[in-house]
């Protein structure tokens, strides 16, 4: 069974981190480029950053730069997404999926969303 599964969510104070896997099974995730996408209660998805399948090409949006680093080992099938200097607005479900083009383009698989919330 082809799936994508995010973990790593949670409660954080802002100024916090947290790291998000991706992980595949029933596919090898070395041929995918992945992005990570978010969606907050009332708002639309968004991407957040994205990771080519060569490992050569990223993207991350305007308000995560600095602070997100996304980054893949193919050998553990997973890609993971660093969150530093959190903040609450970056509050929102969280969603790994395989994306294509240069746009970043969601292909069909994601995952089920991991739900990350920074409050004090």
């Amino acid at each position: 069974q082809v799936q994508l599964v995010e973990s790593g969510g949670g409660l954080v104070q802002p100024g916090g981190s947290l790291r998000l896997p991706c992980a595949a099974s029933g596919f090898t995730l070395d041929y995918y480029a992945i992005g990570w996408f978010r969606q907050a209660p009332g708002k639309e998805r968004e991407a957040v950053s994205c990771i080519s399948s060569s490992d050569e090409s990223t993207y991350y949006a305007d308000d995560v730069k600095g602070r997100f680093t996304i980054s893949r080992d193919n050998a553990k099938n997973t890609v993971y997404l660093q969150m530093n200097s959190l903040k609450p607005e970056d509050t929102a479900v969280y969603y790994c999926a395989t994306v294509y083009g240069s746009n970043w383009i969601p292909s069909g698989y994601w995952g089920q969303g991991t739900q990350v919330t920074v409050s004090s």
